[in-house]
């Protein structure tokens, strides 16, 4: 079955979604530890959320960038997620969807959240014809994602490594084995129509 252009693939259960996210060692360890982020993560800082492993590889590098060596898999309340979805503004202006570019920039200059659709990846990290959810937090919904909807914070570093090798030695099938399994997210409708381009 053909994907959507647009479309939110995640590990969710019937009550939490997981994000993927990567940091310094002095973030992340921390967060690993305690299950929530240290004092030293920024709340007033904008920041980014993503349901999609293989976007957060090919965006922290399998863990090799610098400041983003560990990567996290956050469990967060669906019930949060949604809420960020609900109160989110395209991160771009879109002709059709926004009345006009004055409304669209109001709108986003008055959200606690944002929305970006970038290419899901496949295992070499090459971008695939249909897109994935980047969810930003500001203000508001970064202290509720890390007050309140945060269930867990797990390390998938040693996940991000194991399968990077698999891939570098051209089993693509052991690797694939070892993704976390990313199924569409059963947001209503209500919640995206503001929100595909």
């Amino acid at each position: 079955m053909e994907e959507p252009p647009h479309r939110i693939r995640a590990l969710h259960t019937a009550s939490t979604v997981t994000v993927y996210q990567a940091y310094s060692p002095v973030i992340g360890r921390p967060a690993i530890r305690d299950g929530r982020f240290p004092a030293a993560w920024k709340r007033d800082r904008m920041t980014w959320i993503k349901p999609s492993f293989l976007w957060m590889m090919y965006r922290c590098g399998w863990g090799t960038k610098p400041d983003q060596e560990t990567v996290l898999a956050v469990e967060i309340a669906r019930s949060g997620f949604e809420w960020a979805l609900r109160h989110a503004c395209l991160s771009s202006y879109k002709p059709g969807l926004h009345p006009d570019r004055g409304t669209w920039q109001r709108q986003l200059k008055g959200s606690p959240a944002r929305v970006q659709w970038d290419p899901e990846r496949d295992l070499h990290l090459r971008p695939l014809p249909y897109r994935s959810l980047q969810l930003g937090l500001c203000g508001e919904a970064v202290r509720r994602y890390a007050d309140e909807w945060t269930v867990a914070i797990r390390d998938v570093t040693p996940l991000a490594r194991e399968i990077h090798a698999l891939v570098s030695d051209g089993d693509l099938d052991s690797a694939a084995r070892l993704l976390p399994q990313e199924r569409p997210y059963p947001a209503a409708d209500e919640l995206l129509t503001h929100l595909r381009p």
